[in-house]
């Protein structure tokens, strides 16, 4: 029994789109495509995108989703790497929480702060998203990071929130595009990734090869992929595909 992408879309409660996006991506192809267009799924394929939102909830980026499904990566292997992240990110949330709880102890007049220990927490996570990029591109990451650290070695504690509302205005510009239905490579998007690039680039200057692999990022690795998940669903894959279309347009 063959199934349209629409009904499919409405057993699996992922979108039309999604499942376009995963034929695109040779993820997930259709069994057969109607006289009329439309894409249509069978068993097999049913099967298939339940394994890909089961190791999605597990927290696997679509290029590792893919290595598992085709065999090139060991299942066991990447949920004991997505494991040793939770348990990393976990220590990491009660650190901060220990911060933001101390930090309104201080406000309250009960507890003295230095500087540095506002920013506890954050640091070892910097440190551990530099490790996952440096394995997946190799050591001359390294060098963005030191000239990142450069860069912020004075900030303030405004600066830092500053830097975080100019981020999230820039994700709301990008999820609007994308709402909006104009595709990762039109002017629109173009325009955003314009900004987006010029922020980037305060802290390192990205070229064309780089900057797509920064895309990638924002889908394979997890906590970037919960937290563009979270403000629309797909915003991290069109992030991703935006940053490359920039990177091919205008780094060339």
């Amino acid at each position: 029994m063959a199934f349209s992408i629409a009904e499919v879309a409405r057993m699996s409660k992922v979108t039309s789109r999604t499942l376009r996006h995963y034929d695109n991506v040779g993820l997930l192809a259709p069994a057969f495509v109607g006289a009329n267009g439309y894409r249509y799924y069978e068993q097999a394929q049913l099967l298939r995108l339940q394994q890909i939102l089961l190791l999605r909830e597990l927290g696997l980026g679509l290029g590792a989703i893919a290595e598992v499904l085709a065999g090139d990566r060991d299942q066991v292997a990447a949920l004991r790497q997505h494991e040793r992240w939770l348990h990393s990110e976990r220590d990491r949330l009660g650190q901060l929480a220990d911060t933001v709880s101390r930090t309104i102890r201080q406000l309250q007049g009960e507890h003295e702060m230095s500087a540095p220990e506002l920013f506890e927490g954050f640091a070892d996570r910097q440190a551990q998203l530099e490790e996952d990029l440096v394995t997946e591109h190799g050591d001359g990451v390294r060098e963005h990071f030191r000239h990142a650290r450069g860069v912020t070695k004075e900030w303030t504690q405004q600066d830092y929130l500053d830097a975080q509302r100019r981020g999230e205005e820039l994700d709301n510009k990008v999820l609007a595009v994308m709402q909006s239905g104009a595709a990762p490579d039109s002017d629109a998007a173009l325009e955003v990734m314009a900004e987006h690039y010029g922020e980037v680039a305060q802290f390192w200057t990205p070229d064309r090869a780089s900057y797509t692999g920064l895309g990638r990022m924002y889908v394979d690795n997890p906590e970037f992929k919960a937290r563009y998940d979270a403000k629309g669903t797909g915003l991290a894959e069109y992030l991703r595909d935006a940053t490359a279309a920039y990177a091919e347009q205008r780094l060339g």
